[in-house]
């Protein structure tokens, strides 16, 4: 591995400088160019000194974090005093950064602190799940990794570890991608349209249209924002921003009229509603400081990539009302249930069958079914489950996702990472761990409270560290009701630090 010296960029210029002085003039250009011609290294060194930097200020997420002091993104500001840690003495782990829909890599820079991988990966990828690698190190050792000649193309780059070089975790102060930036939200091919004041964004949200994509600006949008016109399949719309664009809303305010609707003057104090709007992306931008973050109602086929939902009252990202097809990844979802421990889940899939009154369809049930949760870092201090998945929906996945329980409340049963009341849900690849503060009964748990629910679901390839406190890492509350469609366990999941191991059930080989 090759690691990052300018000495050679400095005599390069020195031997220029010193051959133009002593030449007579109009001979000086051509002969020192000929007597201080570089050599290959050099020159290729040269070439990607002036590569365009594509990484800095993009949306990252990691596989975990040592503590919320050394997140994904601290890799990417642009600051040598800031760095993302893993937890420590586990392998593999991972840091991913959102370069943009259809960007070309030609060069990493790798800034190590004293925790660095022996071996690694420095992987690409179109879609976030299928992988391209583009440099197998096998012999790492710290500091500056400077890999050039890459050629590659996708939406995300991933340094991918698979070898600790000391005992503790994988430290990186800055991850720096050179090549060609892509286009955030996917690119639609519509107008952008850009806000940079809350009064804006409140008009582009109203007034957009299929093929728009809407970008903000740095700086705190303050309202009540609420997008209720759908995109097509073609054309969808895209909100897209840094993670320094961040959506508040000190709301509510106002008297609801019936079940939650936009209008009559009442301000719900949700960050960002799509409210029928389907086929929305919602890309890279901040939610914080709002009752509930990020919410979703009869709006299917939405998109949300590399956001960060942070500081909410209530639950952090809600799919409702039949919000069927949709897919959150990449994304990092902390500190939720501040005002509410209770109901301050991360991430909630349909509605309790006491709300199926308002969030039902024809079907007597909110259908929020095949919702895709693939690479999001859960917690730390989300006071209710990570995830809460309701009776009534199904078919959904949720594969590699890190969860960190410090902060679990125990209100209202907010014991473990993730609820499961739905059927036919794949966890897999998944890792998570726990440490207080908090209350922790189990890592996974499943529940019956609709009949032929809570079943068919499967777990498989997940790691979990239930820190001496968990009983089981998964827990399945009853065999008899889901006789004829069991959930299965099986024999690749892992667990440390168990009270009782890996499961109540038989493992399946």
């Amino acid at each position: 591995m090759s690691h990052a010296r300018t000495t050679f960029h400095r005599r390069l210029l020195a031997v220029c400088a010193a051959a133009a002085l002593a030449l007579p003039l109009g001979m000086a250009t051509t002969t020192a160019a000929t007597a201080a011609a570089p050599s290959p290294a050099e020159a290729a060194a040269v070439t990607a000194a002036v590569e365009s930097l594509i990484s800095q200020g993009r949306p990252a997420m990691a596989s975990s974090v040592e503590t919320s002091a050394f997140p994904a993104s601290a890799a990417v500001d642009g600051s040598s005093s800031t760095r993302w840690a893993s937890v420590e003495g586990v392998d593999p782990q991972w840091i991913q950064v959102d370069l943009g829909a259809g960007a070309s890599v030609s060069r990493v820079v790798l800034n190590w602190e004293a925790a660095y991988a022996s071996k690694y990966k420095v992987q690409v990828s179109v879609d976030g799940s299928s992988w391209t690698t583009l440099k197998d190190e096998t012999a790492g050792n710290g500091g500056t990794d400077d890999i050039t000649g890459l050629s590659g193309t996708g939406r995300y780059l991933r340094i991918y570890g698979t070898a600790r070089g000391t005992t503790y975790g994988y430290s990186l102060y800055e991850v720096k991608v050179y090549g060609t930036a892509g286009t955030p939200g996917g690119g639609t091919g519509g107008t952008i349209i850009d806000v940079s004041t809350a009064a804006q964004l409140s008009t582009a949200l109203t007034a957009a249209t299929p093929g728009q994509t809407i970008r903000l600006a740095p700086g705190t949008y303050q309202g009540s924002f609420v997008a209720t016109t759908p995109g097509t399949a073609s054309a969808p719309i895209t909100i897209t921003g840094p993670r320094t664009a961040i959506i508040t809303n000190d709301g509510p305010s106002g008297t609801l009229n019936g079940c939650p609707h936009p209008g009559d003057g009442w301000d719900s104090g949700y960050g960002l509603w799509l409210y029928g709007a389907s086929y929305w992306n919602i890309t890279g931008l901040t939610v914080a400081d709002a009752k509930k973050g990020i919410v979703l109602d009869t709006a299917t086929h939405v998109a949300i990539d590399g956001v960060l939902v942070r500081d909410i009252e209530d639950e952090g990202v809600h799919f409702r009302k039949s919000s069927a097809d949709g897919v959150i990844k990449n994304s990092e979802i902390t500190r939720t249930g501040l005002a509410q421990p209770g109901y301050g889940e991360g991430l909630y899939l349909g509605s309790a069958n006491s709300n199926f009154t308002c969030y039902a369809d024809s079907s007597g049930r909110d259908r929020s079914d095949r919702v895709q949760v693939i690479g999001n870092a859960f917690g730390p201090g989300i006071a209710a489950e990570h995830i809460d998945i309701k009776e009534g929906t199904e078919g959904g996945v949720v594969r590699g996702n890190s969860f960190d329980g410090t902060g679990l409340s125990g209100q209202n049963s907010a014991d473990s990472w993730i609820d499961v009341k739905g059927n036919g849900y794949l966890f897999e690849d998944n890792t998570g761990t726990f440490s207080s503060p908090g209350t922790f009964a189990n890592g996974y748990e499943t529940h019956n409270p609709l009949t032929g629910y809570g079943c068919g679901n499967i777990w498989r390839g997940n790691d979990s560290d239930l820190g001496g406190v968990g009983g089981y890492a998964v827990f399945v509350s009853s065999t008899s009701k889901c006789s004829g469609n069991p959930n299965k366990v099986y024999a690749s999941n892992t667990v440390t630090g168990a009270v009782n191991g890996l499961t109540n059930i038989t493992v399946t080989p």
